[in-house]
């Protein structure tokens, strides 16, 4: 018995402590962009950046609804019908907590999607939404 409330507990523990770690990787990598910034970031402007049709990029990703759906927190799909886990963090805790991969995201879609790297500023704007999200 006592092992069985041993084997509970401790899942438990786990289990709550997961998304207050993740949420601290997440706070490490704004953190880093709010260092590079010359302003504050913006839910609203990440929310209008995410929605808006951009020219510049590839014709076929005008915009990143193009395969992340009009609400983030929808599960996207790639051009090779690959499903692509929601943006919203709230439905994936786990995202955007690894500097090094957002920033391969970044420049993988902004050039797709742009045409262009994205600007420090709309990178913060972004997460912010997706944060909020």
């Amino acid at each position: 018995m006592k092992k069985t409330l041993l084997v509970i507990s401790t899942a438990v523990m786990v289990a709550l402590a997961a998304p207050a770690f993740a949420g601290a990787k997440q706070d490490a990598v704004m953190d880093h962009y709010k260092k590079l910034a010359k302003g504050s970031f913006s839910a609203e402007r990440g929310k209008a950046f995410y929605s808006a049709v951009h020219t510049g990029g590839k014709p076929a990703t005008p915009s990143c609804t193009s395969c992340h759906t009009k609400s983030p927190t929808g599960t996207g799909q790639t051009r090779a019908n690959k499903p692509i886990a929601p943006m919203a963090l709230s439905k994936s805790p786990d995202r955007f907590g690894d500097l090094k991969k957002v920033e391969k995201w970044f420049g993988r879609n902004c050039r797709s999607v742009l045409g262009r790297e994205c600007t420090v500023q709309e990178k913060g704007d972004f997460l912010a939404f997706m944060y909020s999200q």
